[in-house]
Formats: C-alpha cells, sequence, structure tokens
C-alpha cells in the first residue's frame, strides 16, 4: 500500500481500510492491521465501526473474525 493518510483526527481513513479488506477478502484483524500500518487493536475498533456502518460484515473462524464486503463485493 502507499503511504497512509489519516483523516483530520490523525486517524486511518474508511477508505484505507476497506482496500485492505477488498485485498485479502476475507481479511483478519492482523492482516488489515498490517496493511494499513496500524495496530490489531486499532483496526479491530474501528473494522467494528464500519460493521456498525454497515460497510463490512464479520464472521467468527475458530476463535478469529474475518471481516469482508457486504454482498460479496471484492476487488476489480
Amino acid at each position: 500500500m502507499t503511504e497512509n493518510q489519516r483523516d483530520d483526527h490523525g486517524r486511518y481513513t474508511d477508505e484505507e481500510l476497506l482496500d485492505a479488506v477488498r485485498r485479502y477478502n476475507p481479511a483478519g484483524t492482523s492482516e488489515v492491521a498490517e496493511a494499513v500500518g496500524c495496530t490489531t487493536r486499532n483496526a479491530d475498533y474501528r473494522l467494528r465501526q464500519l460493521e456498525d456502518m454497515a460497510r463490512v460484515e464479520s464472521k467468527k473462524v475458530g476463535r478469529s473474525l474475518v471481516w469482508t464486503l457486504p454482498g460479496g463485493e471484492s476487488e476489480v
């Protein structure tokens, strides 16, 4: 990924997180964190916010969560 962009509050942008989910689809939280350059805890928090806005969906696989885009959207 290119240089990470942060929003006005110093957070990584929603699009940057969504791009990481799109790239791995399904994406583990640690994969998203590594892709955007943040902690796993921060990625988990932001992904849950995106899930509340119906921008991503989560599924429990074993003891982990994986993240996908709604409706099977993937990289074009």
